[in-house]
């Protein structure tokens, strides 16, 4: 006779499952500005300090800022069409 696991196990394990992709939303996309900044900066023969040197920090800021907005636009647009088509999976 197999052993019964119990309804809950079940449930609290798809629940751990669910939450842990909800928390890993709001990481910095991998394909986006993966790497240090300073040493990004440094490779491109920036002195640190430099009026260049900020100007390159300040970019690569601006940029993993518009990937971490676009990644969150892109997961709002998923969510709205998900609401309003209910019958497509």
């Amino acid at each position: 006779m197999p052993a019964k696991i119990p309804t809950n196990m079940i449930s609290f394990t798809v629940l751990a499952v669910i939450l842990a992709a909800c928390a890993s939303r709001n990481e910095v996309p991998v394909s986006a500005l993966s790497g240090d900044d300073d040493s990004f900066c440094r490779a491109n023969n920036v002195q640190a300090g430099s009026p260049e040197y900020v100007a390159c920090r300040k970019d690569r800021d601006t940029q993993r800022s518009a990937a971490l907005a676009r990644a969150d636009r892109s997961q709002r647009d998923l969510g709205e069409y998900m609401l309003n088509h209910p019958d497509h999976p």
